[in-house]
């Protein structure tokens, strides 16, 4: 039994209008899935059903009508399950993955029971009720709990209150919000746009660093390689095992991982492109023969067997007695070779799909040690490849100063975006046609 009365969240507000439960002016409902098992269900269908996967693919503001969806079902699916074929203006949200995402159909569609939906009454516009789920979004990350999937619980949605002003004052403030959000969002697409460019940018820098220098202008000449056709003359073109040791780590059984003294290590997931991610790791015991095998010393390169394939990062000693697990190959330098070198080296290749093209490919895609270890780079001589990871370097902390300086201001635009629906579905503010 829910102790939720549904009135917290506009406590917080300023109301022009009263709130009145959303159960009393929309019809409420929800959706399901339909057998998989049955292939007549879900093969040539041409009923859209929608997912969560629709709304967080969008790539416009989510206010205008979903149109079309990833997946179908059939008439049969439909007639053979609960699912429910709801009209067109129903008012979708999400209450399990990706809670609190909304989203107004513009023709007749199915969903699934992730999902919780709305046909409005003539008392409740669907335009202005999707901006009302969409101010309320901090309430639904509030009332979602579980132990193992969080959910917001059906005693919680028909408890659910929303701001009644006159129907058409709901439409004139849909109207204003509909042309004020889309400035707002053209101004954060233009600033995702300069992200992809200067991120563009800096790996055609990177590959032009790595295969011809920087300010070369001597003689070249031509190498045999896929993606990369010539290099400076007095470059080498060294196999990867000419100037590192390779060791793949491998999964321990836990018989062996077993043991009082615990030690932290890495997996794939922990490789970003030059970083690590050290929070919150993994730990198990590692034996003497184990230690050996999986240490991390300062300077190893550690390169992503699968996911994003060849995606490396020099371990710098972040951690103290730190190990590598599975999917993660460890390349340790020879004597003075540079590993930041190969890292930009990886890199290049890797944002040209080398490593996808020539992975092994049985099952997932995958490098092997055996393919690493063969494949060659440009190399030119240690004191250039020093003065090349130097401009790559400080390029890189350049783009990242950059980079944070839009991402939050793509922030800061989204939190107004929120602020202003928010104010214009309460009455907060003075919206153009409607009377004070």
């Amino acid at each position: 039994m829910t102790t939720y009365g549904g009135r917290d969240f506009w406590n917080e507000h300023v109301l022009r209008w009263p709130t009145v439960p959303l159960r009393k002016v929309a019809h409420l409902g929800t959706g399901h899935t339909p057998s998989r098992s049955e292939p007549d269900y879900w093969i040539n269908c041409n009923i859209p059903w929608v997912t969560t996967a629709d709304l967080t693919a969008r790539l416009d503001s989510g206010l205008q009508p979903l149109m079309d969806t990833s997946q179908h079902i059939s008439e049969l699916g439909l007639a053979n399950s609960a699912a429910v074929l709801h009209p067109t203006d129903t008012v979708m949200l999400s209450r399990t993955a990706s809670i609190g995402h909304s989203v107004r159909i513009g023709r007749p569609m199915a969903t699934t029971q992730a999902f919780v939906t709305w046909f409005c009454g003539p008392r409740l516009d669907p335009r202005y009720l999707l901006l009302v789920m969409n101010a309320m979004k901090p309430e639904f990350d509030r009332l979602a709990y579980g132990s193992t999937h969080l959910t917001i619980y059906f005693p919680d949605i028909e408890q659910l209150r929303v701001p009644l002003p006159p129907i058409e004052v709901q439409r004139t403030i849909a109207d204003y919000l509909a042309t004020e959000t889309a400035r707002i969002d053209s101004l954060i697409e233009k600033k995702q746009l300069m992200i992809e460019r200067l991120e563009e940018r800096f790996e055609s820098f990177v590959f032009t660093a790595v295969t011809q220098g920087i300010g070369h202008k001597g003689p070249t000449r031509q190498v045999r390689q896929k993606w990369v056709r010539e290099i400076p003359a007095h470059w080498g073109m060294p196999t990867v095992s000419m100037n590192f040791e390779l060791q793949l780590g491998k999964m321990l059984n836990a018989e062996s991982a077993e043991g009082p003294e615990q030690f932290p290590y890495l997996r794939n997931i922990n490789v970003q492109w030059d970083r690590f991610d050290v929070f919150d790791l993994a730990t198990m015991h590692f034996g003497a023969s184990d230690r050996a095998r999986c240490e991390l010393r300062p300077g190893d390169v550690l390169v992503c067997e699968g996911g994003e394939v060849g995606r490396a990062a020099v371990w710098a000693g972040a951690l103290a007695n730190c190990y590598f697990q599975k999917a993660i190959h460890r390349v340790r330098p020879r004597s003075d070779a540079n590993g930041r070198f190969l890292m930009y080296c990886l890199r290049a290749a890797a944002k040209q799909s080398v490593f996808n093209s020539e992975g092994n490919t049985s099952t997932i895609v995958h490098l092997t040690s055996e393919q690493l270890a063969i494949h060659r780079f440009p190399w030119p001589p240690p004191d250039e490849q020093k003065l090349i990871v130097e401009a790559l370097d400080a390029e890189a902390e350049r783009l990242k100063t950059m980079l944070a300086v839009l991402q939050r201001q793509i922030e800061l635009l989204r939190e107004h975006r929120q602020a202003l629906i928010a104010a214009a579905v309460t009455g907060e503010i003075e919206v153009p046609g409607v009377a004070a």
